[in-house]
């Protein structure tokens, strides 16, 4: 159980879940078992979240670049979420989590955009955290939808060029509603963030772990979080600044 008094959490926090193919092929097993394998890591993560205070959740499913993997996998991977969102949200709504689907949903299949749609309308009045699925998500996409978003409103007369600032064109991104992103934790041993969350990580504190996802359960959770309270965020001030404040 992770102990949180005296503790700094991050409102929000992000994850990379990177390695359940490794995982399951250092077990002699297919890659499908890793991902499947990789469901009991997000339900021991957003339970250990939700325990510690955390108030927004951000895990990247699928990149808008894995559509390039084997057709079978990514068959097995728009299974995998329709099940995930059949069997767990009605668990997600008992324990007070809102979930929403950040994304262009637009090239998933008529069922499965249908099963999001439920999901969000069923959890969208709790209160008790943001879980938000990345799903054909890419940051890049991000902020050149909320751009064109923002293009249109100033087109149609409901904004105007010079009241654009930084959170103007955040109130227009897919993570407008959710708080700062504090941390941003990917596992499976590369350090690089791929195309997520580009716009919201600008002073975000990264951790990086080589433990692969279907390992990462409360325990290396409650590390990263352990790890984010030891670190001096100074957004631009100096260390002495900081320790004055």
């Amino acid at each position: 159980m992770i102990d949180i008094k005296n503790k700094r959490i991050p409102q929000h926090v992000a994850i990379i879940m990177d390695g359940n193919g490794r995982w399951a092929e250092s077990r002699g097993k297919t890659r499908v078992a890793g991902h499947k394998a990789g469901v009991e890591s997000v339900r021991a993560v957003v339970t250990t979240a939700r325990k510690s205070g955390v108030k927004a959740l951000t895990l990247f499913a699928f990149s808008s670049e894995n559509w390039k993997r084997p057709e079978q996998e990514v068959s097995v991977l728009m299974d995998l979420f329709m099940f995930v969102l059949k069997h767990e949200v009605k668990r997600l709504h008992k324990n007070g989590i809102r979930l929403t689907v950040i994304g262009d949903v637009s090239r998933f299949s008529a069922k499965l955009q249908r099963k999001i749609i439920e999901a969000q309308e069923l959890t969208q009045n709790n209160e008790g955290m943001i879980l938000s699925i990345a799903a054909n998500y890419g940051g890049r996409w991000d902020i050149t939808q909320a751009a064109k978003k923002m293009a249109l409103a100033v087109k149609e007369g409901h904004l105007a060029v010079e009241d654009i600032t930084e959170s103007t064109l955040n109130s227009f991104t897919s993570l407008a509603e959710a708080p700062e992103l504090d941390l941003l934790i990917r596992t499976g041993g590369d350090c690089r963030i791929s195309n997520f969350l580009l716009w919201q990580a600008a002073y975000t504190e990264f951790h990086f772990t080589e433990v692969l996802w279907p390992d990462f359960k409360e325990d290396e959770f409650s590390k990263a979080l352990d790890i984010f309270d030891q670190r001096e965020r100074r957004f631009g001030r100096t260390g002495a600044q900081v320790t004055k404040k």
